[in-house]
């Protein structure tokens, strides 16, 4: 989880925003909690779906029928507000890390584990069929490993965004590569029967540690799984009888969800979780996390720490849908205050006090403030530099691509906004520092670990973790880890710029193993020695300028 940034709310509807759980094309991803105590994940998606009428009928349909989606394997849909001038809804949350994160930090899961995930998931899927519903992207980050079972989350804005006029300006595709079935792939629609090869895929990545379609790229990943067969490596007997049935590339052949099931558990998916279905190195992780998430705070709450408009920026371009990324930040007006609650899409703009203007799009939330004197009325205008055949035929990208103040991070080709990168000049070493070294001393080699703060040390932010190795500069110096406190995992990749005997200066980028969630962007990273310790010290605005003290550990 990553703190709220100053142009992220604290508010939305009646619930309080305690950090960002995720990023994408379609929107973001907050972790909030209600009045009551109710923990839940909301989901707002970008306000440019929020201009396009076809995005908010289907987003209507679309949560409408998620609503009655009850099972015992899915996180329910509590709330909504289609209508709000930036659409959001809020479903279920449960403490425990995803499939994705789990599998990264511990490596393939037991059998019987991997029986209870595909049994529930299954399950899950068959629910979700008979209500006439598909849900496009099954894939790990979204099956979330809690004491109680499996849980399918992000129904909705992937169906919603389908066809959308935005949706198809960005390039964007609903799936994910490795994860959509071959009829999706080649724009022939998705069934049941997709969901089904989406689900084959993820029991192979849980019960092999890889996906059943390796690639270096998102072209890579769908000529595979169109052409060639998959790559099962260590999966026997029935479970790897099953995988290949469901990763069939005619539909017709795969089984139904509800053969599935039946398959992997006769007796239902509840049976094999009621006698413990979690490996004991999870258990202890996800009731950790449960603990945790009592006690979490709001990030904003602290004085002096504000909290600002929902920002976003284009989508961007390749990212699967229900995955949440940054995006360019819109012209927000200068008076900001803290809370955020979304308002009717009709409410006159702040800065004009007489409703739109010629030229130009406004989307306003506001919030009257409560008993805390918390609240703030927010304008994000949208200049429409309207060029006539221009603008036709460019449509939404033309507009987003034309937008000041932008701040992407994506560098997919096409994507409508530029990746921003550390500009920051690298540190010179003074005369007290020394000469620069050409690789890295031995007072720094070894493996290092320690608890962060972000947010000038009001917000915990996990353990870090990372092994240093005698390179030179301009080589990989390493991978650091930070584990947050639900339990997700973040890599980042460090390559060394510059040591000195009192300082160690690497660029970092995220690596391309990350869940959605994590922040992508380069940055700068620095390690200083203090005492016996080094201290971790990052530039990233993005997540809230992280730092940490890290002692020796091997």
């Amino acid at each position: 989880m990553q703190p709220l940034g100053d142009d992220e709310p604290t508010v939305v509807g009646p619930y309080r925003l305690l950090g960002r759980l995720g990023s994408g094309g379609m929107g973001r991803v907050y972790l909030g909690r209600s009045a009551g105590g109710r923990t839940v994940a909301v989901k707002i998606v970008h306000p440019h779906f929020a201009l396009d009428e076809e995005f908010r009928a289907r987003f209507r349909r679309e949560v409408d029928a998620a609503r009655r989606v009850g099972g015992a394997w899915t996180a329910p849909v509590l709330d909504a507000d289609p209508e709000a001038a930036v659409p959001w809804v809020a479903t279920a949350y449960a403490a425990g890390p995803s499939l994705s994160a789990a599998v990264a930090d511990g490596g393939p899961l037991p059998t019987a584990t991997v029986r209870a995930l595909g049994a529930g998931l299954a399950e899950a899927l068959t629910a979700v069929h008979e209500l006439g519903l598909v849900h496009r992207d099954v894939k790990p980050s979204n099956v979330l490993l809690t004491l109680d079972g499996p849980l399918l989350i992000d129904f909705g804005i992937a169906r919603a965004t389908e066809g959308t006029a935005s949706l198809t300006s960005t390039g964007v595709s609903v799936g994910s590569p490795g994860y959509m079935a071959p009829e999706q792939i080649l724009g022939k629609g998705a069934t049941g029967a997709s969901d089904v090869f989406s689900l084959g895929a993820v029991l192979a990545y849980a019960a092999t540690g890889e996906s059943p379609f390796p690639g270096d790229s998102s072209a890579a990943l769908l000529y595979k799984v169109v052409h060639e067969e998959p790559q099962l490596g260590e999966m026997d007997g029935d479970l790897r009888e099953l995988a290949s049935a469901c990763l069939a590339k005619d539909p017709a052949a795969r089984p139904t969800p509800g053969e599935v099931a039946r398959w992997l558990a006769p007796d239902g998916a509840a049976r094999l979780v009621a006698g413990g279905w979690l490996p004991g190195a999870l258990v202890e992780q996800v009731s950790r996390s449960a603990v945790q998430l009592l006690n979490l705070e709001a990030a904003g709450v602290a004085e002096g720490v504000p909290s600002g408009p929902v920002g976003f920026s284009s989508p961007s371009v390749g990212a699967g849908a229900g995955a949440f990324g940054p995006a360019p930040v819109m012209p927000m007006t200068p008076t900001i205050t803290p809370g955020f609650v979304p308002e009717p899409r009709d409410a006159p703009p702040y800065d004009t006090g007489a409703g739109p203007r010629p030229g130009k799009v406004s989307v306003a939330a506001t919030a009257a403030p409560g008993a805390d004197k918390r609240g703030r009325r927010v304008s994000c205008t949208l200049v429409l530099v309207v060029a006539g055949f221009a603008a036709v035929i460019l449509g939404p990208l033309a507009l987003y691509s034309m937008l000041p103040g932008e701040k992407g991070t994506d560098s997919s080709a096409g994507s409508a906004s530029k990746p921003t990168t550390s500009t920051a000049p690298s540190p010179t070493p003074s005369t007290a520092e020394g000469t620069p070294f050409q690789s890295v001393p031995d007072s720094y080699l070894g493996t290092w670990q320690g608890e962060g703060t972000a947010l000038g040390g009001t917000l915990p932010d996990g353990t870090f973790r990372i092994t240093i190795a005698k390179v030179g500069v301009g080589q990989r110096l390493g991978i650091l880890r930070q584990t947050d406190q639900l339990g997700g995992v973040c890599d980042d990749v460090l390559t060394l710029k510059q040591v000195t005997k009192t300082r160690l200066v690497a660029s970092a980028a995220g690596a391309t193993s990350n869940r959605d969630v994590c922040n992508q962007a380069a940055h700068t990273v620095t390690l200083t020695p203090v005492g016996d310790d080094l201290k971790y010290l990052s530039d990233s605005s993005a997540e809230g300028s992280p730092t940490a003290r890290l002692s020796k550990v091997k």
